[in-house]
């Protein structure tokens, strides 16, 4: 069976080119590889500059999976991309080509690789609570669920309404809630996973030039258009890094600087999670950023044939 391979790394750290680059020396070889993407803002129609949606011609002619599947009104959730993306990764082994996974989160990678069940949910129960949630605020939420669960609560910033929202109709449905992520084990197999290596000073510098270079492409303008296609009722999209800040821009609620300067501020705490998720998991192997997709390419030839 041909192996998946995975490409991570932090926010801007190059993972789409890479694969990309890996997808163009294995057709070289002779052999089809297609990307798979795993950042669940890249699944929303008309969010590019923001998300830094690779354009075509960034795309190689490398066919790309799970990009533009979603308005921005619906909502991104894991266990949905979980399986899709398990559906695009068979279907391309199905066909002869290899799969590669490559941007995400680490709950994103984990949800789509490993055995990783999700709860149920009920309509009902959710939709109660995401009343209270706009009448009476997270700070409240996250009250009631530290009385229930206080090692759940501790888990999960008192901010974060959705994620409060999730674990209070978990529990409601299954009686408890665990923050932690269940064990690391493959649910697919021959997976390589490799990881970008980025110092925080190089990581901190490039963002602050993506952002400055989105702000020069229009971000706001593309904010702006996407309001009437129903952004601000996005639960996952109108929270994505950047639309958040800039839509409180147009709100009035903050200069065009201080939208600016949150996004990079607000990016760079996402990316040093990002590089504590990574870290933590030994299967990936790390490689320098410049060098990875000729090395990667080599470890895909070694794993075909070991000899």
């Amino acid at each position: 069976m041909l192996p998946v391979l995975v490409v991570n790394g932090v926010t801007a750290s190059g993972k789409t080119a890479a694969a990309v680059e890996v997808a163009q020396h294995l057709g070289a070889d002779g052999v089809p590889a297609e990307v798979v993407n795993a950042d669940s803002m890249l699944v929303y129609r008309g969010m590019d500059i923001g998300t830094a949606k690779p354009t075509l011609a960034e795309r190689g002619g490398v066919p790309h999976h799970l990009i533009d599947i979603l308005e921005v009104t619906q909502t991104a959730s894991v266990a949905a991309f979980q399986r899709l993306a398990r559906a695009a990764i068979a279907d391309c082994r199905n066909r002869g080509v290899v799969p590669i996974v490559a941007g995400g989160s680490a709950l994103y990678m984990r949800a789509i690789l490993d055995e990783f069940e999700f709860p149920g949910t009920d309509p009902a129960v959710r939709g109660r609570l995401e009343a209270d949630l706009a009448e009476l605020g997270p700070a409240v939420l996250h009250a009631r669920l530290a009385e229930l669960a206080p090692q759940a609560a501790a888990g999960i910033l008192p901010g974060n309404g959705r994620r409060i929202v999730r674990a209070l109709e978990v529990i409601e449905l299954t009686g408890s809630f665990s923050p932690v992520l269940p064990q690391a084990v493959y649910a697919i197999e021959d997976v390589l996973q490799f990881g970008l290596e980025l110092d925080r000073t190089t990581m901190d510098a490039r963002i602050e030039q993506r952002v400055d270079r989105m702000w020069q492409q229009g971000f706001v303008d593309e904010v702006r258009g996407l309001i009437p296609c129903g952004l601000r009722r996005g639960k996952t999209a109108s929270r994505a890094l950047g639309y958040r800040q800039i839509l409180e821009y147009l709100d009035g609620s903050c200069t065009e600087d201080e939208a600016r300067q949150a996004t990079v501020s607000g990016t760079r705490r996402f990316a040093r999670k990002q590089r504590g998720w990574f870290r933590r998991d030994p299967r990936i192997t790390w490689l320098p950023a410049g060098e990875a997709a000729e090395r990667i390419r080599d470890a895909f030839r070694l794993a075909l044939d070991p000899s």
